[in-house]
């Protein structure tokens, strides 16, 4: 793929939860960098302390430019602008405990459209938990040429006033992007069932999703070559869709970017197994 430039990373809710982003292989090969941003204090030194050459971490909450209070839960995973909502809460085994409020702090938000450390958006991920469509509302003149976005959905509303599915993927489709997988698929054992219930497995509802969405691909042919290099990187380097990687490959090609044997090239180096 000769020497693209680097897929621009933009991590919104980069709490280092999990041991290293999904991104990791492109930070640590050159081909990608992010600009991450977490309000809480502890995480952001977590990830500042952690951080290579190719990555910027910054405390800025990104919403709708508001000022909001930020209600720290007991689990780090469950922090927000919003409230939790405890009727819904009762319904998961243990999520109450997790979710409880542990202190508020109020913070200034900025709208991913007025964020001057971001020169542009390839991969936009985002764990707001609630806050997707204030990021997406504020950031759709840096989206217009996004080419992928990974975004946390619910399918039970844990927090007072937050958006669901199909919320998000409404504005998604909107700024002209598709779904193309589910990433990762969390569900949960409704109470009262206990964790060393025998039937816990079979007692678990649905309540989130990571999912991954793509820019149209039925409009590569209106693609800057920049835009189908990243996202031939984030499909192969991050989330290994070789569908994807191969649909972009074939775009560059077909528009005398690449040379004509980079198709062969790519299916040589991922070998016959993979399809």
């Amino acid at each position: 793929m000769g020497d693209p430039e680097p897929v621009r990373i933009v991590d919104i809710g980069a709490n280092p939860i999990d041991d290293e982003p999904q991104y990791a292989s492109l930070l640590a090969t050159g081909l990608g960098r992010v600009v991450g941003f977490e309000p809480q204090r502890e995480a952001l030194a977590r990830l500042q302390q952690l951080a290579g050459p190719h990555e910027t971490y910054l405390p800025y909450a990104v919403g709708d430019g508001d000022t909001h209070e930020l209600r720290i839960c007991a689990s780090d995973g469950f922090s927000s602008l919003l409230e939790p909502d405890p009727r819904q809460l009762d319904l998961l085994t243990d999520f109450p405990k997790l979710a409880q409020v542990v202190d508020r702090e109020q913070v200034a938000t900025v709208r991913l459209d007025d964020i001057e450390e971001i020169d542009g958006v390839d991969l936009l991920k985002m764990d707001v938990q609630g806050g997707e469509l204030a990021v997406l509302e504020g950031g759709r003149e840096r989206l217009r040429d996004c080419v992928a976005v990974q975004t946390e959905v619910g399918f039970h509303r844990l927090y007072e006033g937050a958006p669901t599915f199909g919320d998000v993927d409404r504005v998604l489709r909107e700024l002209g992007l598709r779904p193309a997988a589910f990433v990762s698929v969390r569900t949960w054992p409704l109470a009262p069932t206990q964790w060393a219930d025998s039937w816990e497995a079979d007692a678990r509802q649905l309540v989130e999703a990571d999912l991954l969405y793509v820019r149209d691909l039925t409009t590569t042919a209106d693609w800057t070559a920049r835009q189908l290099n990243s996202l031939a990187l984030i499909a192969h380097g991050v989330y290994r869709s070789v569908g994807i990687t191969l649909r972009c490959l074939d775009q560059l090609t077909r528009a005398g970017d690449m040379p004509k044997d980079a198709l062969a090239a790519y299916r040589a180096l991922i070998g016959p197994s993979a399809g």
